[in-house]
């Protein structure tokens, strides 16, 4: 049994308009959601044991706030794959990761996390910015994740919701 833990990156600006897409910086609410994600998975014992991370700025600032405050002990490893990924695209992410990592968490974008939390759960979850999805699959090597996989959805976070 492996945990797929999905995030959105948190919410960002579009203050400047000549700025990339990519190199989109994080608002300041989307910098106090990132670190109460990052704590509801310490409080959560969800802590996992590799960070994935789209190369965006959103992402990356998302995964390292998440990850401070979760106390990951590991560096967050960047892929540009991960940078508007469709869901096989993520899979392809997913399936290099090592056996030994039972809870990965993914940062990345929608529509991508919408559709791939969908094929892999069969349930349709709205992902706005800094929504994390608990999936649970049935698999003993990532190298077997597929969809649809019978993946379970566990749980689903999102910051407005939370205290």
């Amino acid at each position: 049994m492996k945990t797929l833990l999905i995030l959105r990156h948190a919410k960002s600006g579009w203050d400047n308009p000549d700025l990339p897409d990519h190199d989109r910086p994080l608002t300041e609410r989307g910098k106090k959601d990132a670190k109460r994600i990052g704590q509801l998975l310490l409080e959560r014992g969800l802590v996992p044991d590799q960070v994935l991370s789209s190369t965006a700025k959103r992402a990356r600032k998302t995964a390292g706030h998440v990850a401070m405050a979760c106390r990951y002990p590991g560096e967050v490893e960047q892929t540009k794959r991960l940078y508007l990924a469709s869901p096989p695209q993520i899979i392809e992410v997913l399936r290099e990761v090592g056996d030994e990592h039972a809870t990965v968490l993914v940062v990345a974008h929608n529509p991508g996390l919408e559709e791939l939390v969908r094929q892999l759960t069969g349930q349709p979850e709205p992902m706005p910015t800094a929504t994390l999805a608990q999936v649970s699959v049935d698999i003993g090597s990532w190298q077997s994740l597929s969809v649809p996989s019978g993946g379970r959805l566990v749980q689903v976070w999102r910051p407005k919701e939370l205290a």
